[in-house]
């Protein structure tokens, strides 16, 4: 990998802050942008901008050809079966709102049961806690275990209690807490022998494996594009045609319909456009469509190898330091291996997170603090708050060896 050349594609990586060369490791929460991306969103914000599906003007049809290359360039990178099966939206949240909303008002009735995991994002345990309350369902979770994993003796007690089995299994593809790869492959062969959907969280998995949604055989993935290098705003919802074609939308407006009607009422439009009512966010999305082809242009597996290098050195080095907890424990558990990505929250004996972060702040270097924006997992671990740095493609060893030398150094300040 040559990284220095892959940094000089982002210009934000340059700059400095307090005097000092910024070190990102923020990536969990939002990735930098490489000038492939930026060079597409000024062109388009800076006259190449007319509204979607709406004129016949040059400037519209422009945008429209963009817009269009761009579901295509999405649905060939995660290998969907067809553009029907992408569905736009503003992120992850939205993506996984609508799934739930869609989904819930189709096919979850009183009684019935949806099942997530102890790992989940805020944004996959809320939406489907409104749809318990309004349907009348009973939410179920799949606990986590003290290394991170996910025993699936327990999910098969769960999907094989007497009774109707659960409508839906949701779970993260890799935990924005723990940095595991769950074994998705495995889970939904499981889920599907009950006749159980499953709907895949891939905000953190999108960026750090490959993903084919065929081979995995996921019902529904939802992923954001700030993250994988792409513009804030934009997000994708999968969904296997059959259950996109049942599901009613969650929203009204334009696009979304084919006719409209006071006597005969509304008519939808086809797929995918049936879930984007309104004006899209067009220029993001052909951002998010240039950010999947900078992806595309890397070795992925080149890729993969060197965070593995990267989450290897950092748990080694972490490991040293005394009364540092890092949680998401890579290794083989239940008979699957639980890979571990370059993503690492941590608690540390006599150091506040917040504090940890802000001494870090000043010593140049971006970090994450707080719940996550995981309350359940954290508690399950007896923590209100943890530190996390995470990794994106653009990141050097050298940084990882600066953000543990700097991480020491306000360890001493603050015990």
């Amino acid at each position: 990998m040559n990284i220095s050349h892959i940094r000089e594609q982002f210009p934000a990586l340059a700059r400095e802050v307090y005097g000092k060369p910024l070190v990102y490791l923020d990536n969990g929460a939002t990735a930098q942008k490489p000038i492939q991306v930026l060079d597409v969103l000024n062109e388009m914000q800076g006259g190449l901008n007319g509204n979607v599906h709406r004129a016949v003007h040059y400037l519209s049809v422009q945008c429209t050809e963009r817009y269009n290359k761009a579901r295509e360039s999405i649905r060939d990178f995660i290998h969907a079966a067809s553009e029907n099966e992408i569905i736009f939206t503003s992120g992850t949240t939205a993506s996984l709102n609508l799934l739930a909303y869609s989904f819930g008002q189709t096919y979850i009735k009183p009684g019935d049961r949806i099942v997530v995991t102890e790992t989940e994002h805020h944004s996959n345990i809320v939406p489907w806690q409104m749809v318990c309350r309004r349907a009348g369902a009973l939410l179920e979770v799949w606990e986590v275990d003290e290394a991170g994993a996910l025993d699936p003796k327990k999910l098969e007690t769960m999907l094989d209690k007497p009774g109707p089995v659960p409508k839906i299994l949701a779970l993260p593809h890799i935990s924005n807490v723990l940095g595991l790869v769950n074994p998705l492959q495995e889970i939904i062969q499981v889920a599907h022998y009950y006749g159980v959907p499953v709907a895949v969280d891939g905000a953190q998995g999108i960026v750090h494996k490959k993903v084919d949604v065929q081979e995995l055989d996921a019902d529904f993935y939802a992923f954001s594009g700030h993250k994988l290098y792409g513009p804030t705003g934009t997000g994708v919802l999968y969904g296997k045609e059959k259950y996109l074609e049942e599901m009613v939308p969650w929203q009204g407006g334009g696009d979304m319909i084919s006719s409209v009607s006071f006597k005969k009422g509304t008519t939808y439009a086809g797929l995918p456009l049936k879930f984007e009512a309104g004006t899209a966010n067009f220029i993001g999305m052909v951002g998010l469509g240039a950010a999947v082809e900078f992806m595309q242009s890397l070795d992925r597996d080149m890729l993969e190898a060197y965070e593995g290098e990267i989450t290897t050195k950092a748990m080694k080095e972490l490991g040293n330091i005394a009364g540092c907890r890092v949680y998401g424990q890579p290794g083989t558990y239940y008979g699957q291996n639980y890979e571990k990505t370059p993503l690492f929250s941590m608690s540390v004996e006599g150091a506040h997170p917040s504090d940890m972060a802000l001494l870090l702040d000043r010593m140049g270097i971006a970090v994450r603090s707080g719940m996550l924006c995981a309350e359940p997992l954290l508690e399950r671990y007896g923590q209100t708050a943890v530190l996390r740095a995470s990794f994106g493609l653009y990141n050097t060893m050298e940084e990882l060896d600066f953000f543990i030398e700097s991480l020491k150094k306000a360890l001493k300040m603050l015990r």
